[in-house]
């Protein structure tokens, strides 16, 4: 037997399968091959068709049921992770109204950032932990001023995981985790934000009704086990946000606790046992995925541990580098070339500096949106050896930058635990964080996909609880600080952060 899980990037959909009995990864696959699009119709938008990721999820499924040979009778449960914050808005007969406005969009920021103003700063941080910003909250007001014939036929919005499971299942429901990841959550009273709905002028009938995170979300449907090759009737049972789905992927539920992540975007994830925000907002703290959710007894037993993830977001991350590698590197270079030229050159890239933000505003700072910037560049001494290891730099100087504001905020990063599916493969990478922060960073062996899969299987009762079904994560490699060469990295990290200041 067997449990699903997808996990819904905007670079891809991967859809993973793994063993109810021995819990491990049976195989992973993802649609489509090359990356897909993300449409900008104008300067700081960031949009795809809902549809693109459902059709790219019904191909994965189809690929991972021919390669692996299950039955899909044999599949007993199935997972959701998506990319978190986008806006889907559908109307009655539960069609896309327009492309979903994901992530990465910024058109949104001057919205939240007078309607943090308007509610004001101390009811929002205290109730919200967050400002509006360019969450979901924003972005669904922004459509109701600039498209109103489009809001006027809205019946529910959701987040992206909202909506393949509605179009898995037939029903349109969401969770407390991924409406506080949109700014819809009052902290304080526990309950769907009233007062952002009133400031906004939203009527609560937009909002779906709410499931908790692990339980039985509603069926396979007639329609959906067609399009995708699986059983009708097979339960959909978790949905969460990527980063808190990645940090529960590495067994990251307790407090003190810190994932990260370096793909599309880069994200450090740690866990608190207190609702805590930062007064600038320029991290972001939303409910967990096992908030009120014991990790070694059954999830069933009522229970009301707080468990707060405060996120890190770098929008600008692995985009700039899958950029350096289209448009600086010949076709012929590979991402493991990129990496043994990086590494050939000295730390610091001789002097050469990239600034990464070049994917839209960034909230740690201050929702700037101020572009990448190539620094200290001379024609006569840095080759493409150069470029790629300030690349790889100036991304991980970033993470640097930001967990500084995670210090501020008492989370002291000890380990840190990461998957082997993206940046963090990188030994300049990794070594340039773990040399600066003074912490140990183990890599391993599981993906967001297999995650969801393995959460699915709680709530079906297949694990007695979320501690077992994460359990075992083998341990690839270990990044270890190297107090020798310190000395070096603060030199080159301190000579970035310069140039970060000129431009702030």
């Amino acid at each position: 037997m067997y449990l699903l899980g997808y996990d819904i990037g905007s670079s891809s959909i991967k859809a993973a399968l793994v063993s109810i009995e021995s819990g491990e990864k049976i195989a992973v696959v993802q649609s489509p091959a090359q990356e897909m699009e993300i449409h900008s119709p104008q300067p700081g938008w960031a949009e795809q068709h809902p549809d693109t990721w459902w059709d790219n999820l019904c191909l994965a499924t189809k690929k991972l049921l021919e390669k692996t040979g299950a039955k899909p009778a044999e599949i007993k449960g199935i997972g959701i992770a998506y990319q978190m914050h986008g806006l889907v808005l559908v109307d009655k007969n539960h069609e896309a109204l327009r492309p979903s406005i994901i992530w990465c969009d910024s058109r949104a920021v001057g919205i939240g950032n007078r309607a943090f103003d308007e509610i004001g700063h101390e009811r929002c941080l205290s109730h919200l932990l967050n400002s509006p910003g360019n969450f979901t909250a924003s972005k669904l007001k922004w459509v109701q001023e600039n498209e109103p014939s489009v809001f006027e036929k809205t019946h529910k919005f959701m987040l992206p995981g909202d909506y393949i499971a509605m179009k898995l299942t037939g029903e349109i429901m969401t969770t407390a985790s991924g409406l506080s990841e949109g700014i819809f959550w009052d902290f304080k009273k526990n309950e769907v934000a009233g007062f952002v709905l009133d400031h906004f002028g939203f009527d609560k009938k937009l909002i779906p009704d709410i499931a908790p995170t692990f339980s039985p979300q509603g069926k396979l449907s007639k329609a959906a086990a067609a399009a995708t090759g699986l059983a009708e009737g097979t339960p959909v049972a978790y949905r969460a946000g990527d980063q808190p789905n990645n940090a529960l992927s590495l067994n990251v539920l307790e407090p003190g606790e810190v994932a990260a992540t370096g793909g599309t975007s880069g994200v450090v994830y740690g866990v608190v046992d207190k609702p805590k925000y930062d007064p600038q907002s320029r991290v972001n703290s939303f409910l967990h995925v096992n908030h009120g959710v014991p990790p070694h007894t059954s999830y069933l037993i009522p229970h009301t541990s707080t468990r707060i993830g405060i996120l890190l977001c770098i929008n600008g991350a692995g985009s700039q580098y899958a950029w350096v590698k289209q448009q600086i590197a010949t076709d012929s270079i590979s991402y493991f070339d990129m990496e043994n030229l990086a590494a050939s050159v000295p730390v610091g890239a001789n002097g050469l500096r990239i600034l990464p933000f070049g994917n839209g505003a960034e909230r740690m700072l201050g929702n700037r949106d101020i572009g990448s910037k190539v620094n200290n560049l001379h024609f006569s001494r840095h080759s493409r050896a150069h470029f790629y290891r300030a690349a790889l730099e100036g991304i991980a100087f970033s993470f640097v930058y930001g967990m500084g504001i995670l210090k501020e905020m008492g989370l002291n990063v000890q380990v840190m635990r990461v998957g082997n599916d993206n940046l963090f493969q990188s030994a300049v990478f990794s070594n340039t964080i773990s040399n600066l922060v003074d912490s140990r960073i183990e890599m391993v062996e599981t993906t967001g996909a297999v995650g969801a899969a393995k959460a699915a299987g709680v709530a079906t009762g297949f694990f007695s609880s979320v501690g077992e079904a994460m359990k075992g994560g083998k341990v690839l490699l270990a990044y270890e600080p190297d107090s020798s060469v310190n000395g070096v990295y603060e030199e080159a990290y301190r000579a970035w952060e310069m140039d970060l200041r000129e431009v702030m």
